[in-house]
């Protein structure tokens, strides 16, 4: 039987680390007086795939899934093992994770963002937006990139034996192809969203956002908020049903 106990704290120490250093590398880049100022859309991908390294490595024993998305496509792929009661614990330990880093992010920055004008730098640490806003457009484009995370995810499971001992999710894939996932991710089909491909990486630090005594800060654009939640999970479930037919299970 699965310990729920241990999944749901899991989960909250991976993507606790997912965020801390994922929204870090963005408020570096972003932020006024910082070190790593301007340092680029390139160094926000690599700073994120190493984020999801750090993750991976230290939610070992939840399976690491770290992402809703993740939890919907494998739970679609294979339901016997994803029973509804343990993908909302999956979930609701990546939220809370989530809310926690993007808390630490901001403690890490606090000076930076007292310093930083300009409250759309400010909201884009803590989340996405869209460079052309067009819900529609957009909502595609969330859907593709975590349809690429999901069944990649899934395809790189499905090299071993039916039966494996090791954890289903990407802690049981070794955390180096997974993060360097997510950087091909970013550096192909970032441009337009900046990337969510995860429901909780953009809810979670959304809502510290909006809680946060952050020095004007501005809006939290809940207008947008759906996109990277609604689209993500989409793609996730897709990649969970059409990897029966196109990725079938190797023997040995």
């Amino acid at each position: 039987m699965d310990n729920l106990g241990t999944i749901f704290l899991s989960e909250i120490v991976g993507t606790f680390l997912l965020l801390l250093l994922g929204t870090g590398v963005v408020a570096n880049v972003a932020l006024a007086k910082t070190k790593g100022n301007g340092g680029g859309f390139l160094l926000v991908n690599f700073g994120w795939g190493l984020a999801v390294f750090a993750g991976v490595t230290a939610a070992y024993s939840s399976g690491a899934h770290l992402n809703p998305a993740v939890t919907v496509g494998l739970a679609v792929n294979d339901p016997g093992s994803y029973p509804i009661g343990k993908v909302l614990v999956y979930i609701a330990g990546q939220l809370i994770g989530a809310f926690l880093g993007a808390v630490g992010t901001w403690l890490a920055y606090k000076q930076h963002f007292d310093d930083e004008p300009n409250p759309a730098n400010k909201l884009g640490v803590f989340s996405t937006g869209p460079a052309i806003r067009s819900y529609g457009w957009n909502l595609i484009t969330e859907i593709l990139g975590t349809f690429v995370l999901v069944f990649v995810v899934i395809a790189f499971g499905r090299g071993g034996s039916a039966d494996a001992a090791t954890p289903a999710g990407l802690a049981a894939l070794g955390a180096i192809p997974v993060a360097l996932l997510v950087v091909g991710i970013g550096a192909s089909l970032g441009g337009p969203t900046g990337y969510a491909i995860n429901p909780t990486r953009d809810l979670g630090p959304r809502i510290a956002h909006f809680v946060l005594p952050i020095k004007g800060k501005g809006s939290s654009d809940w207008a947008y908020s759906w996109v990277p939640v609604v689209g993500p999970l989409v793609g996730g479930a897709i990649a969970g049903l059409v990897a029966h037919p196109l990725l079938p299970l190797i023997t040995k």
